[in-house]
């Protein structure tokens, strides 16, 4: 992602364009991998000297909030982040192994579990689903050639 989307997408939140905020969006735009904060932090402070981890973690979780920016759960009961410039309602595919996330591109929850929730005198009010795995290219990597000779 580059700054001009970062400046487009905050506008359109009504959130402030600061550098900070530009840089962080950056990071996270650049490749479709989910990082940690500590990570967007490692790879910005080179370019906005005065930012600090706590400063990082601000802005994640007001992007977070704006909806921007998904957080990822993992077993390690990390924190993780990545930038979804998809808008609609839809869930994610993370990748354990190279840490990619695609786009489900829908919403899996089914009538039958909004209707269950209400049957119990409930509602929903939202839902969090997140499918991991191993992608593709991580199950199934290219074989090396044989260096056999006979």
């Amino acid at each position: 992602m580059d700054k001009e989307q970062g400046r487009t997408i905050l506008k359109r939140l009504k959130l402030k364009v600061t550098p900070k905020r530009l840089e962080v969006m950056s990071c996270l735009g650049g490749e479709p991998l989910y990082l940690s904060a500590d990570e967007v932090w490692q790879r910005i402070k080179v370019r906005v000297a005065s930012i600090g981890l706590p400063t990082v973690y601000r802005i994640l979780d007001e992007l977070a909030e704006a909806g921007v920016i998904t957080r990822i759960f993992l077993a390690d009961r990390k924190q993780y982040y990545f930038l979804c410039t998809n808008q609609e309602h839809h869930h994610h595919f993370v990748c354990e192994s190279c840490r990619r996330v695609e786009d489900l591109g829908q919403c899996v929850l089914g009538e039958g579990a909004v209707e269950a929730v209400q049957r119990s005198g409930g509602r929903v009010t939202s839902h969090i689903l997140q499918v991991n795995g191993v992608c593709g290219a991580c199950s199934n990597p290219p074989r090396e050639a044989s260096c056999r000779t006979k």
